[in-house]
């Protein structure tokens, strides 16, 4: 049953906001203020959390009650139509990286708190009362006071306009949603500059970093929000354009127009130290919270269940972006190794949610954040249209659809009939067979009585109930084929007559842009191989790529994918390596640890790796290509999996040499390096070493390569300590939890204690991160390394109780098949991988 939607109620106008913070004191109080026209007579605004002393309508007091339950304040108006509703406010701040809360971060050993907020999806609520609906659209004037001290920067979505008798008033708003309004304040850093049309960009931190890790992404921004205009052919509609790392963030950004938000290793690295891979990163990040700006800001989604219609369109325009700013990244390939790659895997198994989805009740809001299928597989689709439509059609119905509902909001229908104004095609019928319904299909191609036949088929992987579902593909052959599979199955013809016309292998999905996967019978098979080493670095990639995943659904065998490995082996294109490592990872789960099937393994993984890391050496050189570079990090960590002496020996001897300095060791091996030590000259004396160089140091990236390290351990004991940690927020920040427990938890050694952790310490969990988005995803950490009918025993005690928490109930329930899955898998095929593995090791 849908949930009364407050906006039934009242249609806000304007708000005029007060909002006094006292640190001190851990509370903040106010007014909220709002002009609108009133629906019906008894008012709903939201709240949650506050405590609510007077309610006014037009100056006179009101009846009015409120609860943290209904998330609301209940006001007996007493009328309708046009009224200036005044609700006066307490509240607490907490620690949950929601509403308004504080960051702590240290400078010189000196703890210190930088105030924030985030509000997406239904946390505004907690800041101030109002009508928390996307649909709720209004204009905003802030009023913020504070416990101010001398050095400190206030910052909102608007300018400051004045400040009188200590509060900062900041000018109002263009019409937007609750969710995106924004205010930070604290000793800050900053660094700022002007686009070509006369808008502020500026980058802010805390005084933990130089002034020379916000100018990567000063610029960046800068060249987005120049490129954005002139795509979009739309103006950017504010004045400024800040971005704003807080040192606890729960996400890894937030679009708030205007003030954008982002966890620090998002925003901010040292140019002269930081890999390709992690630049590229941040960029991606950054373009991807500006293209939000139009495209989620400017229009935003009526309702929840239009979600994707903001997150797949700028993960799609994030790329397109940067590809415009540095063309020499080739940025669309690292779309390949990511989205496409988290799409496929996660939307094989049956349960998952489709990308637009229902939502009534907004208890279910936060379980619909599936970066796999919101960001991932939606901005799959949107790059099919893409190549379907070009950009110059994708620009004029975009600019189309700006003009049409700026200020506004939409619905992904609007999208459709806006981008079919620019094509012949009938854009919205293609797209509501991939958005309307979960899964993928697997084309099957086979010759038959001596034509080239092609059907369509819902792939799985686990067990999936066939449900008859078809979808319009995009085939994008490389020899003459329709453009679009509508059917079941089609019959393209004589096939020697196609292949002798093409000149080459038949092949499907050329790009690897279409949400499917592809299934060659021999003939066609054997065609592609003799081509393979030939074909381009995606077709390459897309290779290994369709054959993991038949393999992960059981329609080939990972014992047939073994002898495939080494025709890639010495590519020199990174995202074949990629490709290549991320299959080989994969036969990790049939060789348990210290078994033969293990050195075996091990053996292979040497094998596959030693010409690379002959070639390029451990350190990095000047003037070597950026595929090189970025190849490195793949065959160093793959040779030290493999146990190669020689390799190390040379991490070893780079660690000596860089003991005292090891934040100038480059940053593009330094990870590698770390792990060895830790692997294998571990000791509690380095434990603690690397600790206290990740307490101390506000490099966001030495920070991650001294995590990957520490949790590498093999000794019990110091595992026991790390665990220990977990709980400390003075060592692992509440937003790094995930990654400390998922290192633990995939180290064999560690995987017990962690999973004993996570099992005794689940009511601090929900306390402490419950009420974030991200917290499910502890749960698919959880399911990615259970492999054991032990474990999913174990799993099924524990979590089956938990799935009456809306939040949680799919992913619980999508997991418990992710490992059954592979507990199925791995008793079928264990000894024939096994068996595959020392075969190859004898040629």
């Amino acid at each position: 049953m849908a949930v009364k939607r407050f906006y039934e109620t009242f249609h806000p106008d304007h708000y005029d906001l007060y909002i006094d913070v006292d640190r001190a004191a851990r509370s903040f109080s106010g007014t909220s203020t709002i002009h609108g026209e009133i629906q019906e007579e008894t008012v709903l605004v939201h709240q949650k959390y506050m405590t609510i002393s007077k309610v006014t309508v037009d100056g006179k007091d009101v009846p009015f009650t409120f609860s943290d339950d209904f998330e609301g304040i209940k006001i007996e108006a007493g009328k309708t139509g046009e009224a200036v509703i005044a609700i006066d406010y307490s509240a607490p701040l907490t620690d949950t990286m929601m509403g308004i809360y504080p960051s702590y971060y240290q400078v010189d050993g000196v703890k210190k708190e930088l105030i924030g907020t985030q509000f997406e999806t239904t946390f505004a609520r907690e800041a101030f009362p109002c009508v928390d609906e996307p649909e709720a659209k209004a204009t905003f004037s802030l009023a913020l006071k504070f416990d101010e001290h001398e050095g400190e920067t206030v910052l909102a979505n608007m300018p400051e306009d004045r400040v009188e008798n200590g509060v900062h008033y900041f000018k109002e708003t263009v019409r937007m949603s609750s969710y995106l309004v924004a205010f930070a304040f604290g000793e800050m850093r900053s660094l700022t500059t002007h686009t070509k049309s006369g808008v502020l960009i500026g980058v802010y931190s805390t005084q933990a970093h130089t002034e020379k890790e916000l100018t990567f992404s000063l610029d960046i921004a800068k060249r987005a929000i120049e490129f954005y205009e002139d795509f979009y052919q739309t103006p950017y509609p504010l004045p400024q354009s800040l971005q704003l790392a807080l040192p606890d963030f729960s996400a890894g950004a937030m679009e708030n127009w205007g003030l954008v938000t982002y966890r620090e290793a998002y925003l901010l690295l040292d140019p002269d130290n930081t890999t390709l891979e992690m630049k590229k990163l941040v960029a991606t990040v950054v373009t991807h919270e500006l293209a939000h700006q139009w495209f989620g800001d400017l229009v935003t989604m009526e309702w929840w269940d239009n979600l994707w219609l903001n997150e797949s369109f700028a993960n799609m325009m994030e790329y397109l972006s940067v590809d415009h700013l540095e063309p020499n990244w080739h940025i669309w390939e690292m779309f390949q190794t990511s989205e496409a790659a988290a799409a496929l895997t996660r939307d094989a198994t049956d349960g998952v949610q489709s990308v637009h989805v229902e939502v009534n009740d907004p208890a279910e809001i936060d379980a619909l954040f599936d970066g796999a299928i919101v960001y991932a597989k939606g901005s799959r689709m949107l790059v099919m249209v893409r190549s379907l439509l070009g950009d110059e059609a994708l620009r004029k119905g975009l600019k189309h659809y700006f003009d049409e509902h700026k200020f506004g909001n939409a619905a992904g229908d609007d999208l459709w009939d806006a981008l079919s104004t620019a094509t012949d095609l009938n854009i919205g019928e293609i797209m509501h067979t991939w958005l309307d319904q979960p899964g993928y299909p697997v084309v099957n191609a086979f010759v038959e009585d001596g034509h080239l036949k092609l059907t369509q088929k819902q792939f799985f992987i686990g067990e999936g109930k066939e449900v008859g579902r078809k979808w319009e593909i995009p085939l994008n052959a490389n020899f003459k084929a329709p453009k679009i599979m509508s059917d079941v199955e089609l019959d393209l013809g004589d096939y020697q007559a196609l292949r002798a016309e093409a000149g080459h292998a038949l092949r499907l999905n050329v790009g690897n842009n279409s949400h499917f996967i592809v299934k060659y019978d021999q003939t066609l098979m054997d065609d592609i191989m003799k081509e393979a080493k030939d074909l381009d670095p995606v077709s390459q990639l897309q290779l290994l790529q369709d054959l993991r995943l038949l393999a992960e659904g059981k329609q080939a065998s990972y014992a047939d994918v073994v002898p495939v490995l080494e025709l890639f082996k010495n590519s020199e294109s990174h995202i074949v390596n990629d490709a290549l490592y991320t299959t080989a990872a994969k036969l990790r789960q049939f060789a348990p640890a210290g078994s033969e099937a293990d050195k075996n393994l091990r053996a292979l993984y040497n094998d596959l790796s030693k010409d690379q890391v002959a070639r390029l050496g451990w350190l990095p050189k000047a003037g070597e290509s950026d595929e090189d570079i970025q190849t490195r990090p793949y065959v160093l960590s793959a040779s030290l999996y493999g146990r190669n002496a020689e390799s190390e020996k040379q991490a070893h001897e780079i660690y000596v040499e860089y003991a005292d300095k090891l934040a100038e060791l480059s940053a593009d091996i330094r990870a590698y390096v770390l792990i060895n030590e830790v692997e294998n000259y571990g000791s509690s004396e380095l434990t603690d070493k690397l600790i206290g160089l990740y307490q101390a140091t506000s490099d966001p990236s030495f920070k991650m390569d001294l995590e990957a390290a520490i949790v590498k351990s093999k000794d019990e004991g110091e595992l026991k300590k790390i665990v220990s940690w977990f709980e400390n927020a003075e060592i692992v920040k509440p937003q790094d939890l995930r990654g400390w427990f998922n290192g633990v938890l995939s180290n064999p050694a560690g995987e017990q204690l962690a999973w004993n952790w996570i099992r005794d310490e689940w009511a601090w969990m929900e306390k402490t991160v419950g009420g974030d988005m991200e917290f499910a995803t502890f749960i698919t950490v959880i399911s990615r390394v259970f492999k054991t009918q032990e474990r999913y025993d174990e799993y099924n005690a524990f979590f089956t109780d938990k799935e009456s928490d809306m939040l949680l109930n799919r992913e619980i329930k999508m997991d418990r098949k992710v490992i059954a899955t592979r507990v199925d898998l791995i008793a079928s095929e264990q000894a024939d991988v096994n068996a595959a593995v020392a075969a190859a090791l004898q040629k």
